[in-house]
């Protein structure tokens, strides 16, 4: 996997970026001249503004805050593309694309502190769209890096047809910063539907998975779904005749806008009420689970505290909230999960990151792409997988 790097572009230099590298280079020489047993030595903890702090295994090492590296580099909208260093807020950059009428399709989810677009690649989660647009990895056109050698190197473009090779851009998108410091990236971008529509019914689990089904075999132009405590919303979204036409076919309660707005972004960052209640229970040593399955598998059968499971993304995601010391259930909801071809893994909790299992194949392909960026296991320690 060495050949990962080689022939990588390097990227421009300022002052911000040499401190980086400069950082690097001390963990760099404090990991070589470490004592036997000194394991702590030379880590370093990625940080923008620590609002995915939650997610994965536990934080180790020393801060390194991509704070300074703000900013938009460049924004074509005709070329439907946005360049943005890493450390940019989430918030400035849908700032500058809803002027001009476009969005990030994937809907990136804010927690606590809003986020940055370094960690909107690092974390790779999307919001409700995710089924329909697909996820962050999509939309990636390019990155720099900041490896564990201290070298800054730069993959794929602004355009598709400048990823070549390995499409190193997208490897990124969900590494967690175990591969290195992301610098800047290159987002693909798109305009904003003309017309949505939000429509709900009445229906139980069961039922709910089986119409997600019938309409994702339909041509209609759905965009995300949830259904939670026997109520299916779908959003439909894009040209106002499909989404008139769709709404007619489909049938259901229209939601008026203000209100179907507020429900999708209160989805999107997890702060409408199943994942309130959810939060509660972690704050009691519970866990939030999230259950990835293909979109067709039935009801798991597997019931947590609260008001059962949320179901998203055609049914491809589910969430569920378990109680503190509740092994039983657990495990009974992995065992749903591998039944079914999918897994479930503690999103939120005391042990956050740590039921992450890859078959020989993958786990081989991690550690090899570990080697050949972090060889010395300078950055985030353990937050993807505990071994790396």
């Amino acid at each position: 996997m060495q050949g990962v790097v080689e022939g990588a572009a390097v990227a421009p230099r300022d002052a911000a970026l040499d401190e980086l590298v400069d950082r690097v280079r001390s963990a760099r020489a404090q990991r070589e001249s470490a004592s036997d047993g000194d394991e702590d030595a030379g880590r370093l903890c990625i940080r923008g503004t620590g609002s995915k702090d939650f997610l994965g295994g536990p934080i180790q090492g020393e801060l390194l805050s991509t704070a300074r590296l703000r900013g938009i580099s460049s924004y074509e909208p005709s070329e439907l593309v946005i360049t943005a260093r890493a450390g940019t807020p989430l918030d400035e950059i849908e700032a500058a694309l809803a002027e001009k009428g476009q969005c990030l399709a994937f809907e990136p989810p804010r927690h606590e502190g809003g986020g940055t677009v370094g960690g909107l690649v690092a974390a790779g989660l999307a919001g409700p769209s995710r089924a329909a647009v697909g996820g962050v990895r999509d939309f990636m056109l390019g990155a720099t890096l900041l490896n564990g050698r201290a070298e800054v190197l730069s993959f794929g473009g602004q355009v598709m047809k400048n990823v070549a090779g390995y499409d190193v851009a997208r490897l990124l998108a969900g590494s967690m910063g175990v591969l290195g410091l992301i610098l800047e990236v290159s987002i693909k971008v798109l305009p904003t539907a003309p017309a949505t529509a939000t429509l709900r019914f009445d229906v139980d689990e069961t039922t709910a998975l089986r119409k997600l089904n019938e309409w994702g075999g339909q041509p209609l132009p759905i965009h995300a779904s949830a259904w939670w405590d026997g109520v299916l919303v779908v959003r439909l979204s894009g040209a106002r005749a499909a989404v008139e036409a769709a709404q007619r076919r489909m049938g259901g309660e229209v939601i008026p806008s203000d209100m179907a707005a507020a429900f999708w972004a209160g989805l999107r960052d997890q702060q409408d009420e199943f994942f309130t209640d959810a939060l509660k229970a972690v704050q009691h040593a519970g866990h939030l689970w999230r259950v990835a399955v293909p979109q067709t598998a039935a009801a798991l059968g597997v019931k947590g505290v609260g008001s059962g499971t949320l179901i998203e993304w055609g049914g491809a995601q589910r969430w569920v909230v378990t109680a503190e010391g509740d092994t039983a259930t657990e495990q009974a909801l992995i065992k749903a999960a591998r039944a079914v071809g999918g897994h479930a893994q503690i999103f939120r909790g005391p042990r956050s990151g740590t039921t992450l299992e890859l078959d020989p194949v993958l786990l081989r392909i991690h550690r090899q792409l570990k080697a050949a960026f972090d060889p010395q296991g300078l950055f985030n320690r353990g937050r993807l997988h505990p071994e790396f």
